[in-house]
């Protein structure tokens, strides 16, 4: 019996406005970052300068764009969840500084000017902080001054001042600041009345803002020789993580592994061997994503890492392919390895099938091998518990953290809606499969990857989210036995969430 013989289809429900801007800002997410990513791809072998120039500076401004992206959406859906990226992070100065360049260098050619930049010798290669604040007080800086500079020289120092804290200046050879553009410096809206420039006055206002939220000052100043000098002055505890002293965990013991090492990079591949090796795991190296499916295919592995962006076959769809495959490590722990942290960015790897994200630099080795143990050790246990083994788990421990979070006085009609929801989704859902309707299971899926991302029921949300990419391509030849098995596990969520809601009124 067909799907469509048992259940009448019924209408999509209505979705809220939040819930419309949280579709669309998946999508949005997702694009940005299949664009950063897309260019991270592109050889620039056999490209002149100027093309490989152009290619890394639209690359740098994607990337830009998706974490702008991130805590834009996120300030919007009152998401705190999704600011990953606004928090202190670990900040390469020297990828920073190369970004800076090649997203700026070609602006100032064409304003016909010249970009200068300069990083003094003691400044740190690493600094902790929050990434997008330091890049929207340089793209403000920096895009003032190209714009009110008619010709000369646009600079950016970086530099450690006598006192220890760190200085970032921008200076120009423009016309500096008047008298009525100082008064308003850093007030909303607050750019000169008569003016030829374009402007609406917000960027000095957005530039002390993101300076106050690094923990730092920020000082205008006109030179004597012509043109203006912005400093952005960071004190060392705005900059320096503080260390806690952490017990030394001992080293795990991989010597029963055969563990899979997939990256482009040989230097990446001889740290991560050298890493494993010191805990006596058996290593097997492949050089990218299609030699990586060939030893999967061919050999038994314990445990894989796989970088994420591999020329010829991106690591989610190596991961993809093994989940889907009926091959002897359909089923072993994978964890993957990328450069990105935004969380859409990890949430499409989930999707796809890994247990688990690390995002590079790799951290020392005993951080990376409790990592790994914690991956073994975990499904491990699943393989000998069979409750243990089901995907509603997760679900557990994220509604659990739903609950608190809302508090007694809201968690019971949090539960309420949330029942309304799965079943309206599921309803949906069957509909949509029943007449094969595309923008309906587009609509209906969307829909799931949020509730079941909400409360961490991540088998739900990766067979969500590959039923989304399948309708969004169009392809429907699978839409029956992967909305079936989809449908499942929304039925089980909803049967949990039920028992739950019983559960949370009883205590």
């Amino acid at each position: 019996m067909t799907i469509s013989e048992r259940v009448p289809p019924v209408e999509v429900p209505l979705l809220s406005a939040t819930a419309q801007m949280t579709l669309l800002g998946h999508d949005l997410r997702a694009a940005a970052l299949d664009i950063a990513g897309g260019l991270r791809l592109v050889s620039h072998e056999g490209l002149n300068q100027d093309t490989r120039t152009q290619l890394e500076r639209v690359r740098a401004s994607g990337e830009i764009l998706a974490r702008l992206m991130e805590e834009g959406l996120s300030m919007m859906l009152g998401d705190d969840a999704l600011r990953i990226a606004t928090h202190p992070t670990n900040v390469h100065l020297g990828q920073l500084i190369y970004d800076v360049d090649m997203r700026w260098s070609g602006r100032a050619r064409e304003n016909g000017l010249e970009f200068r930049l300069a990083v003094g010798p003691e400044v740190p290669q690493v600094l902790a902080l929050d990434r997008i604040a330091l890049e929207r007080v340089l793209s403000n800086l920096l895009s003032n001054a190209m714009t009110y500079s008619d010709h000369g020289m646009v600079g950016l120092d970086v530099d450690m001042l006598p006192s220890g804290d760190l200085c970032i200046a921008v200076t120009d050879q423009g016309p500096g600041f008047s008298p009525e553009a100082m008064a308003r410096l850093f007030e909303y809206g607050g750019g000169p009345s008569a003016i030829s420039k374009p402007g609406r006055g917000l960027g000095m206002h957005i530039t002390r803002t993101m300076a106050a939220r690094l923990g730092g000052t920020i000082s205008v100043a006109n030179r004597p020789e012509g043109g203006a000098r912005v400093t952005l002055v960071l004190p060392p505890e705005s900059w320096i993580r503080p260390v806690v002293a952490e017990k030394t965990a001992p080293l795990p013991d991989l010597s029963h592994c055969k563990i899979l090492v997939a990256d482009d990079c040989a230097t990446n591949r001889t740290i991560i061997g050298q890493m494993l090796a010191q805990m006596g795991a058996g290593v097997e190296i492949a050089q990218d994503g299609l030699a990586a499916m060939e030893r999967l295919e061919s050999q038994h592995f314990d445990l894989a890492l796989i970088d994420i962006e591999m020329p010829g076959i991106l690591g989610t769809e190596v991961i993809r392919t093994l989940r889907a495959r009926n091959c002897r490590n359909a089923q072993i722990p994978v964890i993957a390895i990328t450069a990105h942290v935004l969380r859409a960015h990890h949430q499409v790897i989930f999707a796809a099938g890994a247990d688990e994200v690390l995002t590079k630099p790799l951290a020392g080795l005993e951080s990376f091998g409790l990592s790994v143990a914690a991956i073994l050790r975990r499904r491990n246990t699943s393989a000998d518990n069979g409750a243990k083994a089901d995907p509603l788990t997760a679900a557990c421990d994220g509604l659990d953290q739903l609950l608190r979070t809302a508090g007694p006085d809201v968690g019971d009609a949090l539960l309420d809606q949330l029942c309304v929801d799965l079943r309206s989704a599921e309803h949906a859902l069957i509909a949509g499969l029943a007449d094969n309707s595309i923008p309906m299971v587009k609509s209906c899926s969307h829909v799931l990857i949020a509730l079941a991302g909400a409360v961490g029921a991540r088998s739900l949300q990766a067979l969500a989210t590959r039923l989304n990419t399948s309708a969004h391509r169009r392809e429907t030849s699978g839409f029956a036995n992967l909305g079936r098995e989809t449908l499942g596990q929304l039925r089980r969520l909803i049967t949990f969430v039920a028992e739950e809601k019983i559960r949370y009124g009883a205590g």
